[in-house]
């Protein structure tokens, strides 16, 4: 699949963010967990709590310049399943991974599952072109045919270093067969969006739920 193929069938992209991240986003680009910690000068003992193994809680960070920020948990994350279902590298290794990236959702209705799953905490959504992220990240852009931080009890899909897979490695075919109606879940930009492709921000209003619009 071409890039503007992508940018036809998915015009958009989603990302909840934290409520208030917005100004930080618009000074520094969306960043990863990664990213992050590294703006916010986190000391070393900190980082491997943060980026290399399960955050059962979402965690403020601070800055005296930059303020603060908020890394989201990975609670839905069954450890003994992820083990048995990892491919080529070790639990660090894979938490790492996902903190290194940006997570974008290709639709509405995933936004909205992930929404459920933080009611009663405020959000910044913010809607990303596709077209013009391609253009400024297309080389670097992956795939993922899962959601990548959540590992159910019954998950059998492994994961590991071929989980995430470039524009022109990405198994396109191999997926509109298993999956015709969603072929891709996740598209990931490893450390950091520039603000630029993001085309509009919005706080979610407390009555949004999936499905509405």
């Amino acid at each position: 699949m071409l890039a503007d193929e992508i940018a036809d069938r998915w015009p958009r992209l989603f990302h909840m963010a934290e409520a208030g991240s917005w100004p930080s986003i618009q000074r520094h680009g969306l960043l990863s967990a990664q990213a992050l910690c590294d703006l916010y000068d986190v000391r070393q003992s900190q980082r491997d709590e943060l980026l290399a193994r399960k955050r059962p809680h979402s965690v403020q960070i601070t800055h005296p310049e930059h303020g603060t920020a908020w890394v989201r948990d990975i609670k839905p994350n069954n450890e003994t399943v992820l083990r048995r279902t990892l491919v080529g590298m070790d639990e660090a290794s894979w938490y790492r991974t996902l903190n290194s990236r940006v997570f974008l959702w290709l639709t509405e209705e995933r936004l909205g599952t992930l929404y459920a799953a933080y009611r009663g905490r405020g959000h910044d959504v913010l809607v990303v072109s596709t077209a013009k992220l391609l253009a400024a990240h297309g080389g670097e852009v992956e795939f993922c045919p899962l959601n990548s931080g959540a590992v159910h009890a019954g998950a059998v899909v492994t994961r590991g270093a071929e989980t995430f897979r470039g524009l022109a490695d990405y198994p396109w075919e191999e997926r509109r067969r298993i999956a015709r109606r969603e072929p891709v879940v996740e598209l990931t930009v490893p450390y950091a969006v520039r603000t630029s492709p993001i085309s509009s921000r919005t706080s979610v209003p407390s009555g949004w739920r999936r499905g509405k619009r």
